[in-house]
């Protein structure tokens, strides 16, 4: 069985130019459901799989405890596997042609309240050696809702504070044209005067944020600092870059903001990915309703 795997490998680098992330992730499904296959005597060759089968494969590797999100993905590389076989080989029947896919859980995102952004961002002192780039950071990712690797490639061309305007490339290479608020502009213009000189060096391109070795800084980096300033601002939570996007666009909502002009400034190409916000700001109402309503 192990033969079709490897065609079918070749097919997706090669035919489909797909990622090497993604063809690791489809071997590991396909070699996965082959080695149940074999531990379940089944007879050998894909041609005697059906859809019972494929099934019982599928309730075995939710039982064993994988999440839905990774049970939908074996079954993903299951129907694809056998669609390639049925056109290669001819088939007449497609056994995971009717497949259901398992339904994604929905987790709504964790956000910081406005307090608690608050105390991160003063926890950045501007006597630290890179306080202000690090402020500048955090008022951006905050004010603008950027993706981390949005912020690690954001560029000084793009960067338009008179107008109070970045320009970012995200998912699917889509630019988008994204506001800045005035606190962040402020902070990014100091950087800029007296934080960022300091780190250029000969090879250091236009990224607007800068390592101490004059490179752009990596969202692994960016991690490890929002993960010091929570420590040094009390904050329990579990803090992360993207949770800065989340309490960006939670926020907006909360305040009044229209959903679509939330969905153009996080760049969702879908609203449907939007609208687990308003999830998040209905979850609010339930605290206000029980802690005013004397019949709460």
């Amino acid at each position: 069985m192990s033969t079709e795997i490897e065609q079918f490998l070749m097919y997706l680098a090669t035919e489909r130019g797909l990622s090497d992330h993604y063809q690791l992730s489809v071997q590991r499904s396909l070699e996965t459901f082959a080695q149940w296959a074999g531990a379940n005597r089944l007879a050998p060759g894909w041609k005697s799989i059906g859809p019972v089968q494929i099934t019982d494969f599928l309730a075995f590797r939710k039982r064993s405890g994988l999440q839905a999100a990774s049970v939908r993905l074996d079954a993903v590389a299951i129907r694809i596997f056998f669609r390639f076989l049925v056109a290669r080989r001819g088939w007449t029947e497609n056994p995971a042609e009717m497949l259901a896919l398992p339904r994604p859980e929905k987790h709504l995102p964790h956000t910081l309240n406005v307090e608690q952004v608050r105390r991160l961002l003063e926890s950045i002192s501007p006597a630290d050696p890179q306080g202000p780039r690090d402020r500048a950071m955090l008022e951006l990712l905050y004010s603008s809702g950027l993706r981390v690797s949005e912020l690690c490639a954001a560029r000084l061309e793009n960067l338009d504070l008179d107008a109070g305007f970045i320009r970012v490339t995200g998912k699917g290479t889509k630019t988008r044209l994204i506001p800045v608020g005035a606190p962040a502009a402020a902070t990014i213009r100091q950087y800029l005067d007296a934080g960022r000189p300091p780190l250029v060096r000969r090879w250091t391109g236009a990224e607007i944020f800068l390592s101490v070795r004059g490179k752009k800084l990596t969202p692994q980096r960016i991690w490890q600092l929002i993960k010091q300033y929570a420590a040094r601002a009390g904050l329990e939570e579990n803090v992360y870059p993207h949770l800065m996007r989340h309490s960006f666009a939670t926020h907006l909502l909360g305040g009044g903001a229209d959903l679509r002009i939330i969905q153009e400034l996080l760049g969702h190409a879908d609203i449907s990915t939007t609208q687990i916000y308003t999830h998040v700001e209905k979850s609010g109402l339930k605290a206000v309703l029980k802690k005013f309503h004397p019949r709460g």
